[in-house]
């Protein structure tokens, strides 16, 4: 993976989707791991079209509980072991 979005608020939605934009644009192998709040993105329907050009796509399942209880994830449930390995798979990480 070229590029690893780590997300932790959603006030980073505006700079996560741009930037999103462009790594899709330019062919490269992104993903994205959400965490804390900033699993509240997924609820922007700009931020998860553009998730969709994402290699790979995943939020804490904690956070998912804390935040967004009740409502079906609509990407890959996972640990900060997840996060973690997605960071090991990144050439460079982006942390918003």
């Amino acid at each position: 993976m070229d590029v690893m979005l780590l997300i932790s608020t959603p006030d980073a939605a505006r700079i996560a989707t741009g930037l999103g934009r462009a790594l899709t644009a330019q062919g490269l192998s992104w993903g994205c791991f959400l965490t804390n709040d900033g699993v509240k993105l997924l609820s922007d329907a700009t931020f998860a079209q553009v998730g969709a050009g994402a290699a790979r796509l995943a939020v804490c399942e904690h956070s998912w509980d804390l935040h967004m209880a009740g409502r079906d994830c609509p990407v890959e449930r996972g640990s900060q072991t997840v996060n973690s390995l997605m960071m090991g798979e990144a050439a460079r990480i982006v942390s918003l």
